[in-house]
């Protein structure tokens, strides 16, 4: 009975034995863990290797630094922006894509992005700039130009509206208060955001 029992242990061991996108897929969603739970600075590739329930081995094979895995793990994670909420007005559109924002921002690959953010020097913020603008910034700012667009179209929004300054507001005022005041975005304030901020801005002159 004893030479069964630890005969049968390899065979088990080897069933559970993971390669290809699978061990990668596993890796990538260890480092988003990591980095939404202990940060940037307290993440490390031997602890992302005993997440994943991996060697570290597995892990630099595949990625031969720190930044190279979580460059890949937030391509990987971060959300999609790519449906353009249309409900028939502008403010109504924006509500909903800030609703959208908050959601990517409390899941596990927005406190992942946040870390890096907020904790990376300026030499490695280089590293992930193409990552964040093409991952969040680019998709982001494309779906207020279509809502602000179509505001113009119906005549809720000014024509001079559509301009870098306003497409920065709602991301630079969800972000600095998410960091500076501790804001979770609730519906109310995402609600007093839009109209005390965002509309007067968008507004034709006189109305």
């Amino acid at each position: 009975m004893v030479t069964s029992r630890w005969t049968a242990a390899p065979a088990q061991t080897a069933s559970l034995r993971r390669r290809g996108p699978v061990l990668e897929r596993a890796i990538l969603d260890a480092a988003l863990e990591q980095l939404s739970t202990v940060g940037w600075n307290g993440l490390t590739m031997e602890g992302v290797a005993a997440v994943a329930q991996t060697g570290k081995a597995a892990v630099y094979r595949r990625w031969p630094s720190k930044e190279d895995l979580v460059a890949d793990a937030l391509r990987a994670g971060l959300p999609r922006f790519e449906d353009v909420p249309d409900l028939g007005g502008v403010r109504e559109d924006l509500l909903e894509l800030c609703r959208q924002a908050r959601e990517a921002m409390f899941s596990r690959p927005g406190f992942a992005l946040r870390a890096v953010i907020h904790e990376c020097d300026q030499v490695q913020a280089e590293r992930f700039h193409a990552v964040i603008f093409n991952g969040v910034v680019e998709p982001s700012v494309k779906l207020l130009h279509e809502i602000v667009t179509r505001g113009i179209e119906r005549g809720e929004v000014r024509p001079d509206a559509a301009n870098d300054y306003v497409f920065d507001a709602i991301p630079a005022m969800m972000m600095y208060r998410s960091k500076m005041r501790g804001s979770e975005w609730d519906d109310l304030e995402m609600e007093e955001m839009i109209d005390q901020l965002v509309l007067p801005l968008l507004r034709p002159t006189g109305s």
